[in-house]
């Protein structure tokens, strides 16, 4: 089976894992806090701390993964940054995975972060996986509605997994 990095594995990250834990993937998640990490390795998650506005404290965690996937449609800051989680550290992070193991690329485009941020994430997904020919997808699922997320989550990692590439 495969590794999937959740970046941004917060609630909804958990919930995910189990289901794909449960199809025999290993999952590893990011918290910006060590707080978290023991209920995501209760959780039987490969937890580790990194803050997806400091790409080098995450970058690690892509050793070994297959699919990415960067959850942060709805995250939070204080600090302005989610410009960037969708613009510039999003745009490094992708760049990056070109010299990784991982194969595919999933991208929250929906959530609380503003629209106009999460078109341009999309966008930016799109254009850098396109170029390094890294398959993608983007999830529009409404994340206010945690049972449906995680199934088009799920259903689009499944797709990555088993698409051809011919």
């Amino acid at each position: 089976m495969a590794r999937i990095l959740i970046v941004g594995c917060g609630r909804r990250g958990i919930e995910l894992a189990a289901k794909l834990q449960a199809d025999g993937h290993a999952v590893r998640g990011t918290t910006r806090s060590d707080a978290r990490v023991e209920e995501r390795e209760k959780a039987g998650i490969e937890a580790g701390v990194g803050d997806p506005d400091r790409i080098a404290s995450i970058h690690y965690s892509m050793e070994n993964a297959t699919i990415m996937c960067w959850m942060l449609g709805s995250a939070e800051a204080e600090d302005g940054s989610l410009e960037s989680l969708h613009g510039t550290r999003l745009q490094m992070m992708l760049e990056r995975t070109i010299d990784t193991t991982v194969r595919g690329v999933i991208y929250e485009g929906s959530g609380t972060v503003k629209a106009e941020y999460l078109a341009s994430g999309a966008a930016d997904v799109e254009r850098i996986c396109g170029k390094n020919e890294i398959p993608w997808s983007v999830v529009t699922a409404d994340p206010a509605d945690s049972a449906s997320w995680t199934q088009s989550v799920k259903a689009q990692i499944d797709e990555l997994l088993t698409r051809d590439r011919g």
